[in-house]
């Protein structure tokens, strides 16, 4: 089976939300291609330095819209971006393109940490490889 391959993305407000869930489901994450945008990527692998994570550009400076392009062309699978409806942000329209690009092309997409555990678990269940979900 192909490796599936997961954008991970995360608001300021809640990187550290984003990183301490997939350190704690690093086993789960090996098993996928990992894209992040900038600050979200370096993040996480300075704590889970056994991912290989392709990072792209910072949001607000082309990470979401490299991201997008990446949906449409049908080279990802998943998104999981924590997002904070609470903060506001400069590059809102850029963020909303993103999450209409996952609607209209019908991928997987978590905006928080519950939906993102239910994901994981379909995910690794679909693949048959329940051992790697605590």
């Amino acid at each position: 089976m192909d490796k599936l391959r997961v954008a991970l993305v995360a608001h300021d407000e809640k990187k550290a939300d984003l990183v301490a869930w997939v350190e704690r489901h690093r086993a789960c994450f090996a098993r996928f291609d990992l894209v992040a945008t900038g600050t979200t990527g370096l993040r996480t692998m300075e704590r889970c330095p056994e991912l290989p994570i392709r990072r792209l550009k910072s949001g607000p400076l082309g990470g979401d819209q490299q991201l997008g392009a990446l949906i449409a062309e049908r080279a990802l699978d998943v998104l999981i971006f924590f997002v904070d409806p609470l903060s506001p942000l400069p590059h809102d329209v850029d963020v909303k393109a993103l999450t209409r690009l996952a609607i209209v092309y019908d991928i997987p997409f978590a905006p928080n940490r519950a939906m993102a555990e239910l994901l994981i678990a379909e995910l690794m269940h679909e693949r048959g490889d329940t051992e790697a979900i605590p």
